[in-house]
């Protein structure tokens, strides 16, 4: 599931469409969740309407309240015979495939909630087995996501080490966009932290993909 209904204030226009490398970030978004392995796509939008193909689109007409909205929109159209769902940010298109093939692996060897890690901090995709979504929910408001449940219930949450595979940087300013850009022209994905991330000190950082049992507050 891809949240893409934000209005991207500072970027000059909805995140959706700003392109990175002649590519809207909504179509890196897709891509990222097809090639992991994830089906059906659900793409939340809300901000502008966006028009895509093979993909199940869903229009959150309170996207104003924040990202919790958007989360119980995306989650709703999900068919029940999903099992669980893999969550993305449309914002952060150095995320790399490989770290949802690793979430997966993650839910198939039994985790309930799997968050990935760059070197050891807990960012995004973020896997929610079915079970948890309604306690996700429960929790969520205005513009936090599942980080309460998470903080709730630290003994489900399997941290799997995804550094190697690309970078959470957030696109939320002209100046994230250009230094973005330029780390995917220089395909240096792994170096470095998101110049944003604030979401508590870094701790070691276990062999790529181990999946460890640890407290993760990813920013969704």
């Amino acid at each position: 599931m891809l949240l893409a209904a934000g209005q991207g204030t500072r970027l000059g226009g909805p995140k959706a469409l700003i392109e990175l490398g002649g590519v809207r970030l909504v179509d890196r978004g897709v891509a990222l969740l097809r090639e992991g392995g994830t089906s059906p796509v659900v793409v939340v939008t809300g901000a502008v309407d966006v028009p895509l193909l093979g993909v199940i689109t869903v229009h959150n007409p309170d996207w104003r309240s924040g990202m919790a909205s958007s989360l119980a929109a995306g989650l709703s159209a999900l068919p029940g015979s999903c099992d669980a769902a893999v969550i993305a940010l449309v914002d952060q298109p150095l995320v790399g495939s490989s770290a949802v093939q690793r979430l997966i692996a993650a839910y198939l060897d039994g985790a309930q909630i799997a968050v990935a890690t760059y070197n050891g901090e807990p960012r995004n995709p973020v896997l929610l087995a079915r079970d948890h979504w309604a306690g996700v929910l429960a929790l969520a408001a205005g513009d936090v996501g599942a980080r309460p449940y998470l903080r709730a219930h630290p003994d489900l949450v399997v941290a799997v080490e995804c550094g190697d595979t690309g970078r959470a940087d957030d696109v939320d300013t002209p100046g994230d966009l250009a230094r973005v850009g330029g780390i995917l022209a220089g395909q240096n994905l792994p170096a470095g932290r998101d110049a944003h991330a604030g979401h508590g000190a870094a701790s070691p950082a276990s062999p790529p993909g181990q999946a460890v049992r640890t407290p993760g507050y990813p920013s969704c």
